[in-house]
């Protein structure tokens, strides 16, 4: 087994950094003081990453993506993880691969549109009383004749100011359980349809967190995404690759940056007549957050090439949530440490990183009911999340 980076990887992989190095760093600290990203540099943003082939990398290239392979895409979103989310989303897209379940008029009208960058999708699946339990929800949509009648609500909507439209997952037959849930295209604008607050939030400034609220939204068939009765599994399986790459990957990447500046500061930096990297407990630190992001990155690299593989990894994707999280939250707690009162201060991006950081152990699945996904899967008898030889 090798993971030797070729040509095309390294080059892609540089394009991608470097492009956030030269468009999108310079822009982080106006967001972080406005909370916006103005509609015109944004744009812009997007005319210069589309012209590099750079938007929609993870959709196959029949229907107008990049056609990277799982682990080509992990790459990439490693390199997302250096700067913040709302300019990744304008520059590279949010396109999920849940739109591919797409079919007839649905491409036309959805499907190519998000992969063009022409309209922003949003995926809503969150509620007040179902964040981490996908199958909880209390949005409903009822048949009636020849039309859906959707009713309720979502929270937390990540990008629902900028989206065109939205993924919404809804009850249509809770006699079935999580089989009764189905899935949506519902466009901004909609009678009935309308949005709510936005969330403030400790970090990730610049994107908005949305409540959307339903009130008999009237849909027909075109809108139903799938089969009815499928809307879990097709969340589930959206959601895992969003773990893999929004996360673990990004978390990583994140990582990788924090730790590249915190060496450069223990270079420059001196107290008591010495560098600070002279010091024993600095290097401790520096040497302990290197081990971590090593494990980390050789897992996903593992987990994303048995994906390519057609393997099932989700108990796999659920380890890998944890560990990128958790590794991001230790490396910039010792990146403030490391920078004193340097780090604690809003002149440098140390402070504001550590804020992005800690919702990464609570989106998409809280740490600790990722844990309890692969200790309940192991205890039924699947223990290839740490043992391949009893796969």
């Amino acid at each position: 087994m090798t993971f030797e980076i070729s040509y095309e990887q390294r080059m892609l992989v540089d394009t991608v950094r470097g492009f956030i190095k030269d468009e999108l760093t310079p822009l982080e600290e106006m967001i972080e003081q406005t909370g916006a990203l103005p509609d015109d540099t944004a744009r812009a943003v997007f005319k210069k990453s589309s012209a590099l082939g750079l938007y929609g990398m993870n959709i196959p290239e029949e229907f107008g993506g990049g056609g990277l392979s799982c682990l080509d895409q992990m790459m990439v979103e490693e390199q997302f993880g250096h700067t913040t989310d709302i300019l990744i989303r304008r520059a590279f897209g949010n396109v999920y691969e849940v739109l591919l379940s797409c079919t007839g008029a649905q491409v036309d009208r959805w499907l190519t549109p998000a992969v063009k960058g022409e309209r922003v999708c949003s995926i809503a699946f969150t509620e007040p009383g179902a964040g981490s339990d996908a199958a909880g929800i209390k949005t409903k949509a009822v048949r009636k004749g020849d039309k859906w009648v959707l009713s309720g609500m979502k929270h937390y909507i990540s990008d629902g100011s900028f989206s065109d439209f939205f993924v919404v997952t809804a009850v249509t037959d809770p006699s079935k359980g999580h089989r009764g849930i189905s899935m949506f295209l519902v466009d901004k604008g909609m009678p009935g349809f309308s949005l709510g607050r936005d969330q403030a939030m400790m970090g990730i400034r610049g994107t908005s967190h949305l409540d959307l609220h339903f009130d008999e939204v009237e849909l027909t068939d075109d809108h139903l995404l799938g089969t009815e009765g499928e809307g879990l599994k097709l969340a589930l399986s959206v959601l895992g690759r969003v773990r893999l790459a929004q996360v673990a990957a990004r978390a990583i990447g994140k990582s990788t940056k924090i730790l590249q500046m915190t060496l450069d500061h223990a270079r420059d930096r001196h107290q008591f007549g010495q560098s600070l990297g002279d010091f024993q407990m600095v290097q401790q630190m520096l040497a302990d957050s290197a081990i971590e992001i090593n494990a980390a990155r050789a897992a996903l690299w593992d987990c994303a090439a048995q994906l390519d593989a057609g393997q099932d990894v989700r108990t796999k994707i659920s380890a890998l949530k944890v560990q990128g999280a958790e590794t991001l939250g230790r490396v910039v707690d010792r990146a403030v440490q490391i920078y004193g009162g340097m780090g604690f201060s809003k002149d440098l991006p140390i402070e504001r990183y550590y804020r992005d950081a800690r919702i990464y152990r609570i989106f998409d699945g809280a740490s600790e009911v990722h844990r309890s996904v692969i200790a309940k899967t192991m205890l039924k008898g699947s223990t290839s999340v740490f043992d391949p030889w009893s796969a």
